[in-house]
């Protein structure tokens, strides 16, 4: 492997459990090495997920050391690594402050399901009694919901009395998962860079979706200062210098939120492209070009990407689904019904059909395109016949319906029938998880050729940042284009399928609020 004269692109990937650094030759998508290391979560009470701020900097330093190491054993010089950029979990929120440079309290991590409340409280100040969760839509493209960093910042405010009084007294500092890295690496309180990029801007809540700004209504809504907001800077240029360690010196390029990395990484750079990541959750994103497309069904407007301090913003539109991977270790730590995850495709793959089986796992409360966090999760259908296996592939089958939700919303908002869907994540690698979801929405399905895309779609931006020459829209690879996986049922198959899952949804629906009529429950506690 010729190394000694390359020239290198690193990319931090910091996700919800896992940190990596991955060294990519310029301009390609060739991995030279990489080290990853899993990041602990904390869960303090139902529905909270944390993560100590001080775990995720030595982790990621810990995998750029690892990185480099292996590297220089393959003939590489540390030295050709001629930039860095980072991609992130978003949503996640750190608060810290700026006199030490001490997080205030631990991360509040994007699935973390505490600030239902604080919605309750915001939607009670919603004025003439509206309760309408797309109130702000108009100026950030997102409804209400627990899901983002504003509101998880607000719950920061009300609860921890020294994330208030920081606050108060100017010394609070406010960032995402890239933001308080960028700080670390770049200096931390001896003059660490405070910086975002628009893509994670804009899944704040604080952010204007047009003009790329932090909106002084959606603070004042919100309550909070702008003084602990970091800087806004476009997805790809010139952030800062990392400050020690084996990259001291090198330059920090790009910054782009998990999901929009994992589109620039797709090269799904043109209007009318989209891609799906199935992780712990999935996300899609369709690429609306530089028009801002406000949902009627159900999405979230986003930035898709901003290349360089002066290109134009792309944006999109995203669907979430919360739990796509995570079913999958619901079934296996609390069922018991596998061990593992190189278990499912085989199991799935032992019999024909679910058997009528579906299961809606909202285990804490649906996302898009329903917003509805009072549903919980729900297997219907069960009969004697019914196996673990019949459950595992209702499970893989939950995925797909899922995307087709988002998929029908995303068509009829754009108008543009899709014809083929780009995947990267780790549910990709089972072909039988691949051919359900071409059958279950009836479009051709791309998987990517490396699963690296995120932190690929970062090296590309920050490679972009420092070579103007570069082409983002140039093949990466010299392997040949990729098979699509075809849908083998017929459209009245998939359709009736589809009527039966949303059959499901709707028995998931309003779990936590839904209670027995005034006579029955009479009639019940009286039995």
């Amino acid at each position: 492997m010729e190394t000694q004269s390359d020239t290198f692109v690193g990319a931090i990937d910091e996700g919800t459990t896992s940190a990596r650094f991955i060294i990519f030759r310029a301009g390609t998508d060739d991995i030279v090495c990489y080290h990853q290391i899993e990041v602990p979560s904390i869960f303090q009470k139902e529905g909270w997920c944390e993560q100590d701020p001080m775990v995720i900097v030595n982790t990621v330093n810990e995998c750029i050391a690892g990185a480099c190491k292996k590297l220089t054993a393959l003939g590489g010089q540390i030295q050709n690594i001629i930039t860095i950029g980072i991609t992130n979990q978003r949503e996640s929120t750190v608060i810290w402050d700026r006199l030490t440079g001490q997080p205030l309290a631990n991360a509040i991590i994007w699935l973390d399901n505490r600030t239902t409340s604080t919605v309750e409280e915001l939607l009670e100040a919603i004025p003439n009694n509206a309760r309408n969760i797309n109130y702000l839509r108009p100026l950030c493209g997102l409804p209400l919901s627990p899901y983002f960093s504003g509101v998880k910042l607000r719950w920061l405010r009300d609860n921890v009395p020294s994330v208030k009084a920081a606050m108060d007294s100017g010394v609070a500092m406010f960032g995402t998962i890239d933001t308080w890295l960028m700080y670390n690496l770049t200096g931390g309180k001896n003059g660490g860079v405070h910086k975002t990029d628009v893509t994670n801007a804009s899944r704040t809540m604080l952010m204007n979706i047009e003009t790329l700004q932090w909106d002084p209504n959606l603070l004042k809504f919100f309550g909070l200062p702008k003084t602990i907001l970091p800087e806004i800077c476009s997805s790809a240029e010139f952030y800062g210098r990392i400050e020690q360690g084996v990259l001291k010196g090198t330059s920090v390029t790009s910054v782009l939120g998990d999901q929009q990395a994992a589109l620039v990484g797709q090269q799904c750079l043109s209007k009318g492209q989209a891609k799906a990541t199935y992780g712990t959750g999935c996300f899609l994103l369709y690429n609306t070009g530089a028009s801002i497309v406000h949902s009627q069904h159900g999405l979230l407007t986003t930035v898709g990407y901003q290349l360089g301090r002066k290109a134009t913003p792309y944006y999109a539109l995203e669907g979430s689904v919360s739990i796509a991977g995570a079913a999958f270790n619901w079934l296996r730590d609390n069922i018991g019904i596998i061990q593992n995850s190189g278990q499912i495709e085989a199991m799935a793959a032992t019999v024909d059909n679910s058997l009528d089986v579906y299961f809606v796992p909202a285990f804490n409360g649906l996302y898009a395109p329903y917003w509805n966090q009072d549903a919980r999760g729900v297997i219907c259908g069960l009969s004697e016949e019914t196996t673990s296996e019949h459950i595992v592939r209702a499970t893989l089958e939950a995925v797909c319906f899922q995307v087709r939700d988002i998929l029908d919303s995303m068509h009829k908002d754009c108008k543009i029938p899709l014809a083929r869907l780009m995947v990267d994540g780790g549910m990709t690698v089972n072909n039988l998880f691949l051919q359900l979801q071409s059958d279950l929405v009836g479009i051709h399905v791309l998987r990517a050729k490396i699963a690296e895309t995120t932190a690929l779609g970062a090296a590309m931006a920050a490679y972009k940042a420092v070579e103007n020459r570069y082409s983002m829209e140039a093949p990466l690879s010299k392997s040949g284009p990729r098979e699509p996986i075809k849908p083998t049922i017929g459209s009245t198959e998939r359709n009736l399928r589809y009527q039966k899952w949303k059959m499901a949804i709707d028995r998931s629906l309003n779990w936590e609020t839904s209670t027995l009529p005034q006579g029955e429950r009479e009639a019940f506690d009286g039995a």
